[in-house]
């Protein structure tokens, strides 16, 4: 009779297994779904202001969210491609940009900076397009974008009627932090960066609506609420390309429900500022804002001397640290402690040179041709949230992100790394098409 040999049970063994096995059950959680961490990093960047020394968290979630999407690629023998489009030029100009800050490696908000228009959008990109390669994926993210919405569009409502008690966190009215304190500008503490964001995501909700996604009383307050948000922002910008975005649906769409929701907007708008204009004696009135000189010509003179500066140096530029000297050297009538260029494409010709220009040019280019799918998807991969009719929506989404960076330089990273994000949705749903297409072709 044969007996079998069992190893030797060491006392604490089986304790032991179970805390190690518990402490890897988050991770393992956050393996299956890396999309709830991937949102979460969203939302603590939307509070975390670049060039300001507040909490690092989402430096953190950042990192995690790296480790994570790395092991489960390992786990499910996931290919790591870099051949999609957008990446080579970004990649360049990111090393370009990283040459310039390791001069100074000292300031923590030039890394600040750096992180906030190169890398994060470079690697949320890069991603996204892992990441969000499902249906319940794709939802988690539009409903994170209703939500962001309805916060900044309730944050700016509470600014403009003087309810301030009710915006959170304090720290957007701190008038010692940040820019424009006499306007909603939301937790990134600049009402350019708040208007792009509500008018991108104003437009994603729009799509919600057409889909059927946004209905009923929430769709309503929808209506009512984005117009006096981007109103309360008191930004020419911010107005301008808001007007633009929804008279071009409201001409262009082929989506009659779509048209009626931008005919609600334009109604509902105007009435809001004229509301608001009769009613603006305790704030600043948008009137005064409105006949405002003074930052026109301000601008003016920085666009002179940006233009001075890059003809002096056109190919190479000046590098971060000289260019700011050499344009408080330029600035002679006015007396502020640092100056911005307050516009993005200047920004990069003045610091990279040409060189940068055309990198950043290379990248909106593929930026626009990610909405066009060579291969038309199938039913299966083409319904929900990136349909066609959202392909049609992204160029106005770029849009508007363009046309606010001649008035701001893009520095804000949740701005950038929400924009592109849906550029890595875009390019995991052309790589499921491209995997369809030889399938239905063999058929």
């Amino acid at each position: 009779m044969s007996s079998t040999a069992y190893p030797t049970r060491i006392p604490g063994t089986n304790a032991l297994a179970w805390a190690i096995g518990g402490a890897f059950r988050p991770l393992h959680a956050l393996i299956v779904a890396p999309s709830l961490l991937f949102l979460a990093t969203l939302a603590l960047m939307l509070f975390h202001p670049p060039d300001f020394n507040f909490h690092s968290l989402d430096r953190f979630a950042f990192g995690l969210l790296v480790l994570v999407v790395l092991l489960r690629a390992c786990v499910l023998r996931q290919p790591l491609q870099f051949r999609a489009p957008v990446t080579w030029p970004m990649l360049a100009l990111l090393l370009l940009a990283f040459y310039g800050v390791v001069s100074q490696p000292n300031d923590a908000v030039t890394w600040s900076l750096f992180a906030a228009k190169w890398l994060v959008p470079f690697i949320l990109y890069q991603l996204a397009a892992y990441i969000f390669d499902d249906a319940r994926s794709l939802r988690r993210f539009e409903t994170f974008s209703l939500i962001v919405l309805g916060y900044l569009s309730l944050t700016a409502i509470f600014f403009m009627i003087d309810a301030k008690q009710f915006i959170f966190p304090r720290y957007i009215l701190d008038e010692g932090l940040g820019y424009h304190a006499d306007r909603a500008r939301g937790p990134f503490l600049q009402a350019v960066a708040n208007g792009v964001a509500l008018n991108l995501l104003g437009l994603l909700a729009l799509n919600s609506f057409r889909r059927k996604r946004l209905r009923g009383m929430l769709a309503l307050l929808f209506l009512v609420a984005l117009p006096l948000a981007i109103v309360a922002t008191k930004t020419r910008a911010v107005w301008l390309s808001f007007a633009l975005s929804i008279l071009g649906l409201l001409f262009f769409s082929p989506s009659r429900r779509l048209r009626r929701a931008c005919l609600g907007l334009v109604l509902a708008g105007s009435m809001g500022l004229a509301a608001v204009v009769a009613f603006a004696d305790r704030n600043a009135s948008l009137n005064d804002r409105l006949e405002e000189r003074g930052p026109v010509i301000f601008r003016m003179a920085i666009y002179q001397a940006g233009w001075e500066m890059f003809l002096k140096k056109p190919l190479a530029g000046w590098g971060a640290a000289d260019m700011q000297t050499e344009l408080s050297k330029r600035i002679s009538d006015f007396h502020q402690e640092q100056f911005f260029f307050h516009n993005t494409y200047l920004e990069i010709v003045v610091q990279y040179g040409l060189v940068g220009l055309l990198l950043y040019l290379w990248i909106v280019v593929d930026l626009f041709k990610l909405g066009r799918s060579r291969n038309r998807p199938s039913s299966r991969v083409d319904s929900g949230f990136l349909d066609q009719q959202f392909r049609a929506l992204w160029p106005l989404l770029l849009g508007v992100y363009l046309l606010n960076g001649a008035f701001v330089v893009m520095n804000y990273q949740f701005v950038n790394g929400f924009l592109f994000t849906m550029a890595g949705l875009l390019v995991a749903q052309n790589r499921r098409n491209l995997e369809v297409a030889p399938g239905r072709l063999a058929r």
